[in-house]
């Protein structure tokens, strides 16, 4: 006999010794009671998984993917050994080479890892930080609430594109650069709202990546608009936007201070900035129009020259106007050809803008191919032998040994046709892919700032004017597929962030059900100075 307390259906009274099934039930139900909740039931097969095989399931998707971008990673590092060069790579790896172009990579990746190893040892280190920056990019959209398939599509071109694969092996900054703006997108980002603590470490290491590419130079812009738009009150928006600005100048000047008193150069990143305005510029020019003297003029490239030349060529080739025209009595040839430059500048502004716009849109191609005047797609393409440059020097097999041994240069045949068929069969992010990415990341800024979250809306501008900004600062001198890789970490996750907000947008309209029709609270609206403080907190607004 039993009775049941009124109140708690859960506790019975007995008044007689139970049953011995009652007994074997309640011993049951204590062992059940007393199981670590360890497990987590299978909804469909009522089978047990363990955590890890819970979140495998859930996240089968990635991991997929990262199988596949791990098997092609130890593919390339075993088809070229030790690591793949360049014609620029000497700078990196040769005394008297430092001074063309800033030497951060140097100094943060391969000097310290050519002391462990040699350059064998750097290439993987590059494959690591691929594998790194998709995990990163994932669980940051996921955290932000991205949807998992957005997530999964944002962080695939990193693992799979044949281009990515690449540059890793080749001992050049460009993976140390996208490493990079990940870690400060991340940075910002983590929380809906970044502090000024984070805005300004985010700002230290976008100054450090204009140490590796100079083109870096370009990132103070998503360190400042965090600032602006990620504090509450425009006192407060100054000083953080301040704040991200001297973080990063920070290594930016200690960079120059060290070029000038260690390299001998002279106080600045790199010395290259006139010469390669020059070839953009004179590409562009119409020089039966422009107004010069006589001695500028020799530097006007003749049509013909620009389409074998090409803005590299014109650089950079012994046999361009810049190095054959003779100068002026009295003016060196970098002054006369910064003269040329600017006079173009002045005189051809839309041509040179139409002709940067013209090379931006490039990257959204359906295939990728080499245009007239264009660096040759072929150097960022796997090989079925050790690619050489004979012009560089020293040789390769001197770098390699003067770094650290690892062998002579070999390429193993069998896998260097298997990723070179792989690269030129579609192992490469589409085009479109990436214009669907961009446009979805501006649509998502453009139309969720008057509706939806604000902190989303947010990390979309954020991403969106990261991609940006480095696509085109790197168009603005020159064309290559080489400066469009960092579209792979940017752009696919501006698209991911720009399909959430706009997916919020729509659940949220006028007349749609559940939608909310409140007006958005002005802490928190992104771009506006509140007429009065909602809150005692003047400083930046801290995560939610």
């Amino acid at each position: 006999m039993s009775m049941r307390v009124e109140g708690d259906s859960q506790k019975t009274l007995s008044f007689f010794p139970s049953s011995p099934q009652e007994r074997v039930r309640r011993s049951l139900v204590t062992l059940e009671k007393a199981r670590p909740a360890v497990d987590a039931a299978d909804p469909r097969s009522g089978a047990r998984l363990t955590p890890v095989m819970a979140q495998a399931r859930r996240h089968w998707a990635l991991l997929m993917l990262l199988a596949a971008g791990l098997g092609l990673r130890v593919v390339t590092q075993l088809a070229y050994r030790p690591a793949l060069l360049y014609i620029d790579s000497p700078k990196y790896l040769t005394a008297g080479l430092e001074k063309y172009d800033p030497q951060g990579y140097r100094d943060l990746v391969v000097r310290p890892l050519e002391w462990v190893g040699n350059l064998a040892l750097v290439a993987a280190f590059q494959h690591l930080l691929g594998l790194a920056m998709a995990v990163a990019l994932y669980l940051l959209l996921l955290r932000r609430g991205v949807p998992r398939w957005a997530a999964t599509l944002a962080a695939a071109p990193v693992l799979l594109d044949a281009y990515q694969l690449q540059m890793e092996q080749t001992i050049m900054p460009d993976v140390t650069f996208e490493a990079l703006i990940v870690t400060g997108l991340l940075i910002l980002l983590w929380r809906p709202r970044p502090s000024g603590y984070a805005v300004a470490l985010a700002g230290f290491v976008f100054g450090t990546a204009a140490t590796v590419r100079q083109v870096g130079e370009a990132l103070i812009l998503p360190a400042v608009i965090a600032a602006l738009l990620g504090a509450r009150g425009c006192r407060s928006r100054l000083t953080t936007a301040g704040l991200a600005t001297a973080s990063f100048a920070i290594p930016v000047l200690v960079y120059m201070t060290y070029s000038a008193v260690v390299l001998h150069d002279r106080f600045e990143l790199s010395d290259q900035g006139d010469a390669v305005l020059y070839g953009r510029v004179a590409a562009a020019a119409d020089c039966a129009t422009l107004r010069l003297p006589a001695a500028e003029r020799a530097l006007c490239p003749t049509p013909r020259m620009v389409a074998s030349y090409g803005v590299d060529g014109l650089v950079n080739d012994p046999y361009s106007p810049a190095y054959t025209a003779p100068p002026p009595a009295g003016l060196g040839r970098a002054e006369i050809v910064k003269r040329f430059s600017y006079a173009v500048l002045e005189q051809q502004p839309l041509r040179v803008a139409g002709a940067i716009a013209d090379d931006a849109v490039k990257l959204f191609a359906l295939t990728r191919d080499t245009a007239p005047g264009d660096t040759p797609i072929s150097r960022w393409q796997f090989q079925t032998t050790y690619p050489t440059y004979p012009d560089t020097v020293p040789s390769a097999s001197v770098l390699f040994s003067s770094n650290g041994g690892g062998g002579a240069p070999a390429a193993a045949r069998p896998l260097a046709v298997f990723l070179r068929d792989y690269q030129l069969h579609g192992g490469y992010t589409p085009g479109p892919f990436l214009l669907l990415s961009l446009l979805a990341g501006l649509a998502g800024t453009a139309l969720g700032r008057r509706r939806g979250n604000p902190p989303a809306v947010l990390a979309c501008l954020l991403v969106t004017v990261t991609g940006v900004a480095v696509l085109l600062g790197a168009d603005i001198y020159e064309f290559s597929w080489r400066y469009q890789l960092p579209a792979l970490v940017t752009l696919p996750a501006a698209g991911a962030f720009g399909v959430t907000v706009l997916q919020a947008r729509i659940r949220q309209a006028p007349g749609r059900k559940g939608s909310a029709a409140s007006a958005p609270d002005p802490a928190v609206t992104l771009g506006r100075c509140p007429a009065s403080p909602s809150s005692p907190t003047s400083g930046p607004l801290t995560p939610a």
